[in-house]
C-alpha cells in the first residue's frame, strides 16, 4: 500500500497535479532483446451469422445483436488520423466494398493514403473469410479473386498474409493452394483442436512451416501460425470496445481508481506468458474480436496508453515491482510482425496433411457441420458448376455490361463460401437470405446464358451476335423433377429443341432425363439420327416432392405432374453444345423404348441382378438389399451392402452439457433403419439404365442406377422429413459395406483437391486421448473418400459437401441429413430444425441427393474419381425452346465448340476459370487433376495448346499470374519469403511446367499443378469458328 500511494505521488510530480492534454507515445518500433508485443487492431466481420450481411452492415435487427459494420469503418478513419502511429487490418471485401461506394471523393483520397502509408492493410483480401471443410477449390479461388483483383483496381495492393482465424479447422488446400500459392507470406488461424494445441504450447510449436501438398515442395510451402487461445486480446482484461467490462487504463492522478501499475503488471504477465510458449522474441496480440471498433477510438485510446507506459514508465526506480525492461509494446500489422519473425532466421517445424477434426474440448467436434443444412450445400454446388459454365459462354458471346452478367451470381456465391455460411452455423432466416442471393445471381446468370446460346446458335453465317430471336428456357429445379420447357404436349407436330452444353474440355457422351407428359416420343440427333431413348414412370416419391416443393418455393401448385422420364444418349464436344429434337413418336417407331417395370418376387433364395454391361449389381428381393457387385472387365466380385442408420443427437442433459447441433455432432446412440418388409424392390429395365426403387421406411427413399457403358452405381436418396415426434433429433447416415480388409485406413478429399490418409482413432501430431470414437473420426468431404485393401479399392463420390468416415474397417460411411432440437452452445442459439413451410404449416425438411460408388483393382481407381468427379461438378446444362416453323437443325447452328475442331484437353486437364474481364482480357486457369504416383498413366506433366483453346484468334500476350490473378507470377515468387524448416521429408525436388513460350504458346501442368493467365486476344467480339459447327 506504501508504494503504491508512493507511486501514485511520483507520477503527480511528473504529470503535475494539472490536468493537461497528454500525449503519448505510440512511436515504438522493435526492439532487439526485448519481448515485442505486436499490438494487432482489428475486427472480425462475419458476413452472416446472427444476422444477414445487409443487416450486419448497416445495424438493423440489434436485439439479435448490436453489430454494425458501417460504424466499424466509418469510426476507423478519424481513429488513424489522430495517429500517424496507429494501425488497423480489414479483411471482408463484402463489406468494405459496401463502405467504400458510399463515400466522398475525399473520404475516398484519405483511405487511399492511409493504405499507403500502412496504416491500414488490407489482410487476407477476399471477399469473406471463406469455411476450409465445406467449400470446394473453385469457390475458394473465385472468391478470393474478386476481392483480390478488386484491391489490385482500386488501391494497387496485394494482400501478404492470410487471415482464417474463424474456420472451424483448416485445410490442406488453404494451406498450400489459397496461401503459398495467392503469394501470401504467412497463414495465421484461430481454431485448432484443443489437445493439439496444448501440446504445441509445450513444444513452442504453434507455429510452423505447413507444407500441405505432398506433390510440392518448399515451393509451395507457408509459414503458419496458430493462436494460444483464439483469435480475442489475451487473458487478463484488453477488450476496450465501449461496453466492454475490461478495466481502462486510468492515468489521470486526479482522478480515483488511478491503475497504470495494475494494468502495466497485467500487460507484462500476458505477454511473458506467451513468450513462454513462442519461438523468437515477437509475439502477436489480436486485439479486437467480432465487430469490434464500432468506437474506434475507445480501443486506440487504450492501445496509446498502453504503449506509452509499458515502454517508458519508472523502469529505473521501479524495475523489480512494476517492470522488469523485458517488453517492447508497439502498433503492428501481421505483415510486420511476419517481417519480424523471418528476420530472427529461425528454425520451425513442419507440419504435414491438416488441422481436421477440430474439438474445442472434449465431447465436442466440430464435425455435424460437415452436414449441416445439406439443401444449402447442394445449393451452393450446384450453381458452382452452373457459374463456371455460365462465364464460358459468356466469353463465347462477348462481355456486354450493358445486358445480364454472371457479375451478381459471383457475389452470392463469394458471400456464400463465408464460414457461417455453407457450413450450416446460421440462424436459419439469415440461410434463407443466402439462398435468395443465390437464386437472384441465378436469375441473372440465367438470362446471360439464355442470350449467349441463342447467340451462338443463330449465328450460322456470321461470327457476330446480333439480336437472337430464340428464347431458351431452363430448369433451375429439374432435381425436384420440375421442368415446364419440357412437359409440353408434343401433340399436332410440336417439336421440343434440346440444347446440352458441356463445359468440361473433352468430349462427353452421357444420358440425361428429363421429364416429359408424353410416353411415346423419340430424339433425333442434328443430323436427323434416331437416338437411343427409354420411358421411365415417374414414381410417387419424386411427384410428392416435386409438387411440395414448387408450392413451397414458388408459391404455385405446379401443372399435373408429368407421368415420365425420358432419358436419352446425349454426345457433347468440349466447351460446346449438341442440338436435340423431341416429337411424338410414330406408332410403328422401333427406337422408342419403355421400361420393363416388375416386382421381384420374394423367397428366401431369389435374388435380382440389374447391369446392361460390365457392371452388375445383385439384390436378394428377401430382404430388400444389394448383395453383390461384379466388374466383368476387371474381375472385382465383392459382397457389398448398402444401409442407413441414425444417430439420436445428444440433448446436452447428461454430466457434459454438450448438445449436439449445427456446429457439434455428438451422437448419443446408433440405430439401424431396417428396409420395410411390405415395401418390396421395384426393378426398371432398359436399354440405357436399370433401375432398383425401394421405400427403405416412410421418410428415406432410395433409387440405385446403373447406366449403360458406365461401371458405377448412382445411388439417389430422399430423406425426410426426418420424424421428431418422440422429442429426438435425428443424424441420418449411409453405410456401404464390403469385406475388404481395410486396417482402419480412409481417404477424404482437401476442399476436391488432394486426397489425405486418415486413421481411425488417430493423429499424426499427437496421442490421441479418444472420447468420441464416431465424431471424432469423421471428415469433410467435397470429392470423395475411399478405402482399399490389397486387392481392391472403393471409391464414393459426392454431389455436394457431407461429413464421413471409415467407422469400420471395409465399410464407408457418409452423413446426409440432420434434424437437431437443440442449440449446441456455440453462439447461433437456434437449434438445428429446418421446417419447409406452406399456408403457415410446416414440415421437416426433405432433401434429395446422389452418391457414386465404384470397386476397382487396387490402385487403379483414381482415374474414376477424377474424372466423374469433374462431371458431377459440371452437368450439362440443359436449354429448351420449341421449334417454330423452320426446320431448327438447318436454320441453326446444331453443334458448336468454342475451341479447335477435334482438339480437346488432356484427360488429367481441366480447365476451371474461362472469363472475359470487364477489361476485356481473358482470365485462363488450367488445373492438373491429379497427385504424383496417382495414376500410372495420368500422373504425368501434360501440355495445352491455347491456340487450339482459343481458334481464330490472334493471341497477343499472355501473363502467367498468381492463383487470384493479382500480381504477376514471377515477381510473386521474387518477393516469397523462403523459410527455414528443422527438418523436411526426404522428397526429390518436384517440377513444375515450364515458361510459356509466346512462339508455341504450351502451358505445361505437372501433377496437381493449377496455373492462371491473364490472356490479350484480338477481336474478342468474334468467337464463331468458321461455321460454327464442330468437326468431331
Amino acid at each position: 500500500m506504501e508504494i503504491s500511494l508512493f507511486f501514485v505521488l511520483f507520477l503527480a510530480g511528473i504529470f503535475h497535479a494539472d490536468s493537461k492534454y497528454m500525449v503519448y507515445d505510440t512511436s515504438a518500433k522493435l526492439v532487439p532483446g526485448k519481448i515485442n508485443v505486436h499490438l494487432v487492431a482489428h475486427t472480425h466481420d462475419d458476413v452472416g451469422w446472427l444476422k444477414t450481411v445487409d443487416q450486419y452492415y448497416v445495424g438493423s435487427n440489434n436485439s439479435i445483436q448490436g453489430a454494425c459494420v458501417e460504424n466499424v469503418l466509418d469510426s476507423m478513419v478519424p481513429a488513424l488520423l489522430a495517429d500517424k502511429n496507429r494501425k488497423f487490418i480489414y479483411v471482408e471485401q463484402a463489406f468494405f466494398q459496401r463502405w467504400w461506394r458510399d463515400q466522398s471523393e475525399t473520404i475516398q483520397d484519405i483511405v487511399k493514403q492511409l493504405v499507403r502509408s500502412g496504416q491500414l492493410e488490407f489482410i487476407n483480401g477476399g471477399m469473406c473469410m471463406h469455411d476450409e471443410a465445406t467449400t470446394h477449390y473453385i469457390d475458394m479461388i473465385d472468391q478470393t479473386t474478386l476481392g483480390h483483383r478488386y484491391l489490385k483496381k482500386d488501391f494497387g495492393v496485394t494482400p501478404r498474409i492470410g487471415w482464417q482465424i474463424d474456420p472451424f479447422g483448416h485445410s490442406a488446400v488453404q494451406a498450400y493452394l489459397l496461401g503459398a500459392e495467392v503469394g501470401f507470406d504467412a497463414l495465421y488461424f484461430g481454431r485448432i483442436d484443443y489437445q493439439d494445441r496444448e501440446k504445441r504450447k509445450g513444444e513452442k510449436s504453434l507455429e510452423v512451416v505447413w507444407q500441405g501438398s505432398r506433390n510440392f515442395d518448399a515451393s509451395a510451402q507457408i509459414f503458419a501460425g496458430a493462436f494460444p487461445e483464439n483469435y480475442e486480446p489475451p487473458p487478463g482484461g484488453f477488450y476496450f470496445e465501449v461496453n466492454d467490462d475490461s478495466p481502462i487504463v486510468q492515468d489521470d492522478v486526479n482522478l480515483f481508481d488511478y491503475n497504470v501499475q495494475d494494468r502495466v503488471n497485467d500487460f507484462v504477465a500476458a505477454a511473458v506468458s506467451q513468450a513462454n510458449i513462442t519461438r523468437t522474441n515477437h509475439i502477436m496480440w489480436t486485439m479486437g474480436t467480432d465487430f469490434k471498433y464500432q468506437y474506434a477510438h475507445s480501443w486506440f485510446r487504450q492501445m496509446d496508453k498502453l504503449i506509452h507506459y509499458v515502454n517508458k514508465i519508472l523502469v529505473v526506480m521501479f524495475s523489480c515491482i512494476f517492470l522488469d525492461g523485458r517488453v517492447n509494446a508497439l502498433y503492428s500489422t501481421p505483415s510486420i510482425y511476419t517481417d519480424a519473425k523471418f528476420a530472427t532466421n529461425e528454425s520451425w517445424p513442419i507440419k504435414t496433411d491438416d488441422f481436421f477434426p477440430y474439438a474445442d474440448r472434449a465431447n465436442a467436434y466440430w464435425t455435424g457441420y460437415f452436414t449441416s443444412r445439406p439443401a444449402i450445400k447442394y445449393y451452393v454446388r450446384m450453381m458452382s458448376g452452373y457459374y463456371l459454365a455460365a462465364r464460358q459462354l459468356e466469353f463465347f458471346k462477348g462481355r456486354d455490361d450493358s445486358g445480364p452478367t454472371t457479375d451478381a451470381l459471383a457475389d452470392a456465391l463469394a458471400i456464400a463460401q463465408h464460414h457461417d455460411a455453407v457450413t450450416g452455423t446460421e440462424k436459419q432466416h439469415v440461410a434463407n437470405d443466402y439462398a435468395k442471393r443465390l437464386s437472384m445471381g441465378y436469375d441473372k446468370a440465367e438470362e446471360l446464358v439464355a442470350a449467349s446460346l441463342a447467340c451462338l446458335a443463330e449465328s450460322k453465317t456470321s461470327s457476330i451476335c446480333g439480336n437472337p430471336t430464340t428464347k431458351f428456357q431452363q430448369c433451375a429445379l429439374l432435381n425436384i423433377s420440375y421442368c415446364p420447357p419440357s412437359e409440353i404436349d408434343l401433340s399436332q407436330g410440336k417439336k421440343l429443341i434440346v440444347v446440352v452444353y458441356n463445359s468440361l474440355g473433352w468430349k462427353r457422351n452421357d444420358v440425361i432425363r428429363i421429364p416429359v407428359i408424353n410416353g411415346d416420343v423419340i430424339v433425333h440427333d442434328s443430323n436427323g439420327k434416331v437416338i437411343e431413348s427409354q420411358i421411365l414412370p415417374l414414381v410417387n416419391a419424386h411427384v410428392s416432392m416435386r409438387n411440395y416443393y414448387v408450392k413451397a418455393y414458388l408459391g404455385k401448385t405446379p401443372s399435373e405432374a408429368p407421368k415420365y422420364w425420358l432419358a436419352f444418349s446425349v454426345s457433347v464436344p468440349p466447351l460446346g453444345f449438341s442440338t436435340y429434337t423431341i416429337s411424338r413418336a410414330e406408332r410403328t417407331a422401333s427406337a422408342l423404348t419403355t421400361s420393363f417395370v416388375f416386382t421381384p418376387q420374394a423367397t428366401e433364395t431369389s435374388t435380382v441382378e440389374v447391369g446392361q454391361g460390365n457392371l452388375k449389381l445383385t439384390f436378394s428381393a428377401d430382404v430388400g438389399k444389394m448383395t453383390h457387385y461384379t466388374n466383368s472387365r476387371t474381375s472385382v466380385k465383392e459382397s457389398v451392402q448398402l444401409s442407413y442408420s441414425f444417430y439420436t443427437g445428444n440433448d446436452g442433459s447428461d454430466k457434459d452439457p454438450q448438445a449436439s447441433g449445427a456446429y457439434i455432432f455428438r451422437p448419443n446412440r446408433t440405430f439401424l433403419i431396417k428396409p420395410e418388409e411390405e415395401s418390396p424392390l421395384t426393378v426398371m429395365r432398359g436399354p440405357l439404365l436399370d433401375e432398383v426403387h425401394q421405400r427403405i421406411n416412410p421418410w428415406i427413399y432410395q433409387v440405385t442406377r446403373l447406366y449403360k457403358g458406365k461401371e458405377h452405381a448412382e445411388v439417389e436418396f430422399i430423406v425426410g422429413p426426418i420424424p421428431i415426434d418422440d422429442g429426438i433429433g435425428k443424424e441420418v447416415a449411409s453405410q456401404i459395406t464390403t469385406m475388404m480388409a481395410t486396417n482402419k485406413t480412409f481417404y477424404t478429399d482437401s476442399n476436391g483437391r488432394d486426397f489425405i490418409k486418415r486413421i481411425r482413432d488417430y493423429r499424426t501430431d499427437w496421442d490421441l486421448n479418444v472420447n468420441q470414437p464416431v465424431a471424432g473420426n469423421y471428415y469433410p468431404i467435397n470429392l470423395g473418400i475411399y478405402i482399399q485393401d490389397d486387392k481392391t479399392e472403393l471409391s464414393v463420390l459426392v454431389d455436394r459437401s457431407v461429413g464421413g468416415s471409415s467407422l469400420v474397417d471395409g465399410q464407408i460411411e457418409l452423413m446426409l441429413h440432420r434434424r437437431l432440437l437443440h442449440d449446441d452452445s456455440r453462439g447461433v442459439a437456434e437449434a438445428l430444425n429446418e421446417t419447409v413451410c406452406i399456408h403457415d404449416k410446416c414440415t421437416g425438411l426433405t432433401i434429395q441427393g446422389k452418391f457414386y460408388f465404384r470397386i476397382d483393382p487396387q490402385g487403379e481407381g483414381a482415374k474414376w474419381r477424377r474424372s466423374a468427379g469433374q462431371e458431377i461438378y459440371s452437368p450439362f446444362l440443359l436449354a429448351f425452346t420449341e421449334e417454330d416453323g423452320a426446320n431448327w437443325m438447318s436454320s441453326h447452328v446444331p453443334i458448336f465448340s468454342g475451341i479447335e475442331p477435334s482438339y480437346s484437353l488432356p484427360d488429367n486437364v481441366a480447365l476451371i476459370t474461362l472469363q472475359e474481364l470487364d477489361d476485356g482480357k481473358v482470365l485462363l486457369r488450367l488445373a492438373h487433376l491429379y497427385e504424383i504416383g496417382e495414376d500410372k498413366d495420368l500422373s504425368v506433366t501434360s501440355s495445352v495448346e491455347l491456340k487450339k483453346l482459343f481458334p481464330g484468334k490472334k493471341i497477343r500476350k499472355v501473363t502467367e499470374m498468381s492463383l487470384s490473378a493479382n500480381q504477376e507470377r514471377e515477381e510473386m515468387e521474387k518477393k516469397r519469403l523462403v523459410w527455414k524448416a528443422e527438418s523436411s521429408p526426404q522428397e526429390p525436388k518436384l517440377a513444375r511446367g515450364r515458361p510459356v513460350d509466346p512462339a508455341n504458346l504450351i502451358v505445361e501442368l505437372a501433377p496437381m499443378e493449377i496455373r492462371t493467365f491473364v490472356i490479350e486476344i484480338s477481336s474478342l467480339p468474334n468467337r464463331m469458328p468458321q461455321d460454327g459447327r464442330y468437326a468431331a
